[in-house]
């Protein structure tokens, strides 16, 4: 039996594209493994930011009412089993591979598909016995995610979207609640070049007859001319469903079932989660009622959800260090407002990674008046871009120091050494630049450890190969 290390370079190598929108392939995969819809509810999240989120304060308010709880998100930061977890546990690796050996044995040539397409699953014209199915490595992910939650005898499930949400291969799956966290640029070579086709292509979570949860004061209209011309009802931010703050610690949640005048803060920090936090909740609200939420359950969710890399602080060597993976405008615009909010006594210096498809310039043009020293680092992979490259795209953006590094760990070092008592380092761009600075820190703090040597892997678009 192949070792998990094996399976991921297998799946990394398997198939001719590493992204390749579409839904044909797993539905014709699911109609050989005689696959069904789950029994159990399931809250599907799309959205350029905050989908990681929301997902972690779905799933922490569901295990504080008793819940048994599966969670698919991607990607990951050090460890593959991150992606699919149980009662916010990494999957163990027997179930995990053997979920892998079951899809396998269905992309064979001549598998034989079930006498009736599987419930839910959408026919395309593929016959019951055809020929070899290659699969991505993100669609092995997604797929593995629903089989090991199949057999886990679990209350709900929380899926996150990957890339979109129309022709992602979460999309096979049919929500009981649909959520559109935000809608940003990114992806838009996949998406669309505007604000509007991109949330189109994530609308296409939305089902008839079930809840459209929006979760941004500010969405393209098409959002709801979509879920209103499916019979979806709408659940905005704002409208159905709101949020007030009372003081720093305290928060009103305003919903369609619950009224909550007193909650605690979200444990996750800055001030975006808790609009993530309300969307989250209006979400669990359109649950059927036989999942039972007592209202302290969803207090004592807040303040149990935990996820690294948003706005993660650690303090190493008296400096307080800020983790987090805004890797896009949007994103980095939410970290500047965070960082404004709980200002330092002394310098910002600013570590980042930002893989070459992504906008750095426009990121460099919501950061650079908040970083005061800057490192810019190379990422590597097929999507990586060199220091001196990044620089250049983010230097007219940028009007304090510019430093070069090797990498995201060499970049650190020299921040640290620079760094003077009262100074901050944040450490940004993408997974690529927050991992590996975990890494780093792990070898100097006691931190949580990575348990896979998988680890390397955090990006499910464009997994780097092995050599």
């Amino acid at each position: 039996m192949r070792s998990l290390e094996e399976w991921l370079t297998h799946q990394e190598r398997v198939h001719p594209q590493s992204i390749e929108l579409g839904l044909e392939r797993l539905e014709r995969v699911l109609r050989r493994l005689d696959w069904r819809q789950p029994s159990v509810p399931v809250i599907t999240i799309a959205g350029t930011n905050g989908k990681g989120s929301v997902a972690a304060h779905t799933t922490a308010i569901l295990r504080a009412a008793g819940h048994r709880v599966g969670t698919f998100t991607s990607p990951h930061l050090r460890d593959y089993r991150e992606r699919i977890r149980i009662d916010d546990e990494k999957v163990d690796v027997a179930p995990l591979l053997s979920a892998f050996e079951r899809i396998e044995e269905a992309c064979r040539p001549g598998a034989p598909a079930s006498g009736a397409p599987a419930a839910g699953v959408r026919t395309q014209g593929a016959s019951s016995s055809d020929g070899a199915i290659s699969l991505t490595f993100f669609e092995y992910n997604a797929l593995a995610a629903f089989l090991v939650f199949e057999s886990a005898g679990l209350d709900a499930w929380v899926l996150e979207v990957g890339m979109g949400g129309r022709l992602d291969a979460v999309n096979v799956v049919d929500p009981t609640v649909a959520v559109v966290v935000s809608i940003g640029l990114d992806h838009q070579e996949f998406l669309g070049a505007s604000a509007e086709a991109i949330a189109r292509e994530k609308a296409g979570i939305f089902r008839a007859g079930v809840p459209a949860v929006l979760g941004n004061r500010r969405m393209p209209g098409v959002l709801e001319e979509l879920a209103r011309s499916l019979g979806a009802p709408l659940k905005r931010l704002g409208s159905e469903f709101d949020f007030s703050r009372r003081g720093k610690e305290r928060w009103h949640y305003r919903g369609s079932r619950w009224d909550l005048d007193d909650l605690p803060a979200p444990a996750l920090a800055g001030d975006i989660q808790y609009a993530n936090a309300a969307t989250a909740i209006a979400a669990i609200e359109e649950l059927p009622r036989r999942l039972e939420i007592p209202a302290e359950a969803i207090a004592r969710g807040l303040g149990a959800v935990r996820l690294e890399g948003r706005f993660q602080t650690i303090l190493f060597a008296g400096i307080e260090w800020i983790l987090d993976v805004a890797h896009n405008p949007d994103a980095a615009r939410v970290l500047a407002a965070n960082l404004a909010a709980r200002p330092a006594a002394g310098r910002t210096l600013g570590v980042c990674g930002i893989l070459a498809d992504k906008d750095a310039a426009g990121v460099a043009a919501e950061l650079g008046p908040a970083v005061d020293e800057w490192w810019v680092a190379t990422t590597h992979g097929a999507r990586g871009a060199s220091s001196a490259a990044l620089a250049a795209r983010m230097a007219p953006h940028l009007e304090t120091p510019v430093h070069l590094a090797a990498d995201i760990e060499g970049g650190c070092a020299a921040a640290l050494a620079a760094a003077r008592p009262g100074d901050r380092i944040v450490v940004f761009g993408s997974f690529h630049s927050v991992a590996p600075a975990l890494d780093w820190l792990e070898a100097r703090v006691r931190l949580p450890a990575a348990s896979s040597p998988a680890a390397a892997r955090c990006e499910y678009t464009v997994p780097p190969r092995i050599p």
